[in-house]
């Protein structure tokens, strides 16, 4: 049976491919899509949900979440996303819309399910905090690392923006996947991929256009040959575990060190004396990996074309 799934990200160019993976999967039931601040603000990754689901035909409630971190002010990407969020792609007119209720209602609504996280942990954190672990079956989430990071040197950019959300979410006792850059950083988007992507018709296109720009921004700023797609992993690690290798270990949250704010503290080899709270991925089928997203985006193309 397809694992029941919700997706709570901000889209940004890698969700929206993670979006795409997900309802382009047979093993996956995606119930519904909610959005949080992260990469740009909650009224443009919004949008851009709608603008992703338009224009693969993808029909499933949209709910929007939180507007800002916890405690702190919002901290967006868009050095790397520009100023829409999802910059590059002319996307056509919407034809999906917003439900009225909030994110936190909606994923409540279609539990029992897989919470993929994709963004900040904010909506995550308040989910629980409002219906409790129990509420939730599973969270699969991207962020953090098992090294360095991306936005200081050692926070990855989700953690980064609400740590203190990502601290209660690590601290919840529910079962935790965490895909860090460790791993997405080994997905690279190369420019072979992204010649299967724009032979995949309209669709697919949009893709190739998506990643083209994304390619730019990761060039321009980090120096990569290719960018690095990190959202869909997590999206990967439920189709198929055995894609994503992961080993037990504790995950600490630091939220208030002066040049650490962000990181993940992972504990891979038990000296710290805590117990396992999260799977920490370690390692990725890359091959199979991109397999999936070339046959997802098809397989929707297909049916869009019906």
């Amino acid at each position: 049976m397809p694992t029941p799934v919700v997706l709570d990200c901000d889209p940004g160019h890698d969700d929206a491919i993670a979006i795409l993976l997900a309802a382009g999967s047979p093993e996956i039931d995606l119930r519904a899509i909610t959005t949080v601040a992260a990469n740009q603000t909650l009224d443009k990754v919004t949008a851009n949900a709608q603008r992703i689901c338009s224009a693969a035909g993808i029909s499933v409630p949209i709910a929007r979440g939180c507007a800002q971190p916890l405690v702190r002010p919002l901290y967006v990407a868009e050095d790397i996303h520009g100023e829409s969020g999802m910059d590059g792609p002319a996307f056509g007119p919407l034809t999906v819309g917003v439900v009225e209720e909030h994110a936190i209602d909606v994923m409540h609504a279609h539990m029992p399910a897989t919470l993929v996280a994709t963004g900040a942990l904010t909506n995550v954190a308040m989910y629980l905090r409002r219906y409790g672990p129990a509420a939730v079956r599973e969270i699969v989430l991207m962020g953090g690392s098992t090294e360095r990071g991306n936005t200081t040197p050692y926070a990855e950019f989700n953690i980064y923006v609400d740590p203190e959300a990502a601290a209660i979410v690590f601290g919840s006792g529910v079962r935790i996947t965490m895909i860090g850059l460790n791993v997405t950083h080994q997905a690279l988007v190369t420019p072979e991929i992204v010649a299967q992507l724009n032979a995949l018709g309209p669709l697919g296109r949009t893709c190739g256009e998506l990643m083209t720009f994304f390619a730019a921004t990761y060039r321009d700023v980090f120096g990569f040959a290719a960018p690095p797609l990190h959202d869909p992993v997590a999206v990967a690690r439920v189709i198929d575990p055995t894609l994503v290798r992961c080993v037990e270990a504790f995950v600490g949250i630091e939220t208030t060190g002066t040049y650490t704010r962000g990181a993940t503290v992972v504990d891979l080899h038990g000296r710290l004396g805590r117990e396992p709270n999260a799977q920490v991925a370690v390692g990725l089928d890359v091959d199979r990996f991109f397999g999936l997203v070339v046959e997802a985006v098809a397989r929707l193309r297909t049916l869009s074309c019906r």
